[in-house]
């Protein structure tokens, strides 16, 4: 089904009207976990209650699986997939690059997405027509790089302590064969792959709702997104991202060490 660039932009605007005025507004930030930290704050919860109550007005049909509000419908051939606030933790720490993800699947497969960053007034999206981007440079489809050498390559990931046991050495041997690596900058590199700027990105442990809706940005820019084994994406896990198939494979191979 086509979802247009209006409704898209519904999306994003509902969301903003809850979350910028709590950016670098010093709120209240709850913690979800008895031990460690996992934050999220009045604007996560606010958010995705607007987004929800527009994608049930305009698809009453449709499944929502979200992040802060749980489940509805998911049952249903079309199901929509929430993170209002993904990087709480920038969002707390008052930098600009955490972003509102909303993806629809079909059958399982993501088919359309979005990722909005108010703050900087910019949205990236993928629909039927192509992945597009609206900011203050204008707008314009998003196409990625064409990077095909890992040694060439800029590599993102949020930071190396979210690899474990095995995979923390095989990563560190991974990094050291790039060009360039950056760290930090959750859902928004992913759009920056898209855009052209990243080669690589690659995030372990995400839930659906920290990827579904970037993985048709990507795809339709015309890179490729699985999981570490060469698997969907839409289920989250061990997730690599890259402009091309032959960076995407040899960065899996490098990752298997």
């Amino acid at each position: 089904m086509e979802i247009s660039a209006e409704f898209m932009r519904r999306l994003a605007q509902v969301a903003a009207a809850e979350t910028l005025p709590r950016f670098r507004n010093q709120g209240t930030v709850s913690n979800k976990l008895s031990a460690g930290f996992d934050p999220v704050t009045e604007a996560d919860r606010e958010a995705e209650s607007a987004i929800r109550s527009v994608i049930g007005a305009e698809f009453p049909d449709h499944g929502i699986l979200g992040e802060e509000h749980g489940n509805h419908n998911i049952s249903s051939r079309h199901v929509w997939v929430i993170d209002p606030i993904d990087g709480t933790r920038a969002f707390i720490s008052g930098i600009p690059v955490w972003g509102t993800l909303v993806g629809l699947t079909e059958d399982g497969e993501a088919v359309a997405g979005m990722m909005s960053q108010p703050f900087t007034g910019e949205l990236f999206y993928a629909n039927g027509s192509g992945s597009h981007y609206e900011g203050p440079s204008g707008s314009r489809r998003l196409a990625v790089r064409q990077t095909t050498r890992v040694e060439d390559a800029t590599l993102f990931t949020t930071t190396p302590a979210l690899f474990t046991g095995e995979m923390r050495g095989r990563y560190d041997r991974f990094e050291k064969q790039v060009q360039l690596v950056r760290y930090g900058t959750d859902c928004y590199a992913f759009a920056m792959l898209a855009a052209g700027h990243v080669d690589i990105v690659v995030e372990p442990g995400l839930k659906p709702y920290d990827i579904v809706a970037l993985i048709p940005i990507i795809e339709k820019a015309g890179g490729v997104i699985t999981t570490f084994e060469g698997g969907p994406a839409e289920a989250g896990g061990d997730v690599i991202a890259a402009a091309t198939p032959e960076l995407h494979a040899a960065a899996m191979a490098a990752l298997r060490g």
